[in-house]
């Protein structure tokens, strides 16, 4: 996080490792030896895993859930290559690659970590720091209207 509260600078690193995770597999990836199920389970077993890294933390904006699509569209694209339709070759479009996804997407796969984060908190031992933290209420109230201005 940043001195603005944006998470922007973690999720682009996040997704360069994502791409880079990816040339890492890029023989696989484009192998013709493989189906489209195998690519697609290195995808979401390496490449997806390292750009969902620590995502449980984030404060995730629509500008930052479209990167993320984004990123996950174009990896789909490389994985599924162009289709021959008719004879005509022609590469897929973003509605055509999230149905090759067999589960979530990469935006609702970080919003289930986090209900999972989440329960394992509310399972900790009430002395355990996080579940203090958790249950932790301020005490008092403001002020009523608004603050003033210093």
């Amino acid at each position: 996080m940043n001195a603005d509260n944006k998470m922007n600078i973690e999720i682009a690193e996040r997704i360069a490792k994502g791409y880079n995770a990816y040339y890492a597999n890029a023989k696989i990836i484009k192998s013709k030896f493989l189906k489209k199920n195998t690519k697609m389970k290195i995808h979401k077993t390496t490449i997806r895993q390292v750009v969902t890294y620590s995502s449980e933390t984030w404060n995730l904006t629509t500008k930052y859930e479209n990167n993320l699509r984004i990123f996950e569209w174009r990896i789909l694209r490389k994985i599924s290559g162009p289709d021959n339709i008719d004879n005509i070759w022609r590469i897929l479009n973003n509605m055509e690659t999230g149905k090759l996804i067999e589960g979530p997407d990469i935006v609702r796969f970080i919003k289930a970590q986090r209900i999972k984060r989440l329960r394992l908190i509310q399972r900790m031992d009430q002395a355990r720091p996080t579940r203090k933290l958790l249950d932790w209420r301020p005490m008092g109230t403001r002020a009523v209207g608004r603050p003033r201005q210093r």
